[in-house]
């Protein structure tokens, strides 16, 4: 124990000493949850709260246009900003170059005579079906051509895209519902659709309520936080290879291994050492940052990390995350010859291991043929455990299933260290 207490004062002063190291392991982790979890935040807040900036070109004189423009109003999405009719298309992706907009819609002229004629023909066609007189004349070609143009930037992501399609789709079909009712309507009685029951056939919509699925029963809708705060804790872990790598090629280097020969002790006591003391600082990292995830984020104007209730449970992940963490670090150390291979493969590594893991992009939108890699990644197995915690509300028995393959792993890695320290006759 004299040993191994002596081994642990030495490397916690070699750790003292390596500011760069302590910053990087400490300061850029933290920025970069609260970079990350700000922007996502804010990207939340942008689909739900804020409104995108709509530029709208009405060409048409019909009364349908302004019940559509009206509709788009109501979906809530966007903040509508009306141009002159006489305004044409380069001079509206010009103000979307300068970025005074990321959309455009133009209704043209004949906007509401399409919409009319399209409902004619439906009409038509129901009053056929129903063997009644009195439809209109069938127009087969009445609504082929889509009566509307949407321009976007560039820079919008296809996602968001597709949700802005989506609305637009269905304000439309909204106005084109409205018509349809009022002339099959207006077909059957002869005088026009009363109000009440056009609000009552259009409106009446079943309600959808969200309900996210909890081991616990809770209810509370997971934040930006619960999403970002766990995934980038698990990068600042495994970001301790920049300095436990590199400090164990500088160890060999400097003839540290050799001199551990001569002396009555094994280096695995050494190695030992190494994982006590940078396990410890696993632990300060995790704390920190969910510290900084409860108590500062609430002054910074985004959600409050809520912890999970089994707290035992989350030292234990956290614990064989750290381990995991400190076992790479050790076997990139020992395999690097250069301080700069030890620093460069750690760090791009890590990233891809990080992106394969589910940190970068979630698990169940990669590809089928990335679903047995991914499984190969400790990193996904430590955010497994963790979402099991944070996000569904688990405990310690609902995530051992995520945590017997991470020991399994760091025990492969312990393994190769092992291997490839006598394979290089360090001990």
């Amino acid at each position: 124990m004299y040993k191994l207490g002596a081994t642990i004062i030495k490397d916690l002063r070699i750790l003292l000493r390596d500011k760069i190291g302590l910053t990087l392991m400490f300061g850029m982790p933290i920025l970069l949850v609260l970079v990350i979890t700000k922007i996502q935040n804010s990207t939340f807040e942008l689909v739900n709260k804020n409104k995108v900036v709509l530029l709208l070109a009405n060409r048409d004189t019909g009364k349908i246009s302004l019940e559509m423009i009206q509709a788009i109003d109501k979906i809530g999405m966007f903040k509508l900003t009306e141009v002159s009719k006489n305004t044409n298309d380069e001079q509206l992706t010009n103000r979307m170059h300068a970025k005074d907009a990321m959309l455009a819609l133009i209704l043209p002229q004949d906007f509401s005579a399409k919409i009319t004629a399209k409902a004619k023909n439906v009409t038509a066609k129901a009053m056929n079906s129903f063997g009644l007189e009195g439809g209109d004349t069938l127009n087969r070609k009445a609504g082929n051509t889509d009566p509307i143009i949407l321009y976007y930037h560039p820079i919008l992501q296809d996602a968001f895209r597709r949700s802005v399609q989506g609305a637009l789709h269905s304000a439309l079909q909204m106005v084109e519902s409205k018509q349809v009712l009022q002339q099959l309507y207006f077909s059957i009685n002869e005088k026009p659709l009363p109000v009440s029951m056009e609000n009552e056939l259009l409106n009446n919509q079943s309600p959808i309520n969200e309900v996210p699925v909890s081991r616990d029963g809770n209810r509370t809708v997971p934040n930006a936080s619960q999403h970002n705060v766990p995934a980038w804790t698990i990068f600042a872990m495994f970001f301790v290879v920049l300095s436990l790598g590199s400090g164990i090629v500088r160890e060999k280097l400097s003839g540290s291994f050799t001199r551990l020969k001569t002396l009555p002790t094994n280096y695995l006591v050494a190695l030992l050492s190494k994982q006590i003391t940078y396990l410890s600082v696993t632990m300060i990292q995790a704390t920190l940052i969910f510290a900084i995830g409860v108590w500062l984020f609430p002054y910074m104007n985004l959600p409050a990390l809520n912890l999970p209730e089994d707290l035992l449970g989350l030292f234990i992940v956290s614990f064989f995350c750290g381990w995991c963490a400190v076992s790479y670090a050790i076997c990139v150390g020992v395999f690097a010859e250069t301080q700069e291979q030890a620093n460069g493969f750690g760090a791009v590594s890590i990233v891809i291991l990080a992106a394969l893991g589910g940190l970068m992009v979630p698990a169940f939108a990669m590809p089928d043929s990335f679903q047995t890699i991914i499984k190969l990644s400790p990193l996904h197995w430590c955010l497994e455990a963790y979402y099991g915690l944070f996000l569904e509300g688990g405990k310690l028995s609902d995530v051992w299933m995520n945590i017997i393959p991470l020991i399994v792993i760091a025990v492969l890695i312990q393994l190769v260290t092992v291997w490839g320290l006598k394979r290089k006759k360090l001990i």
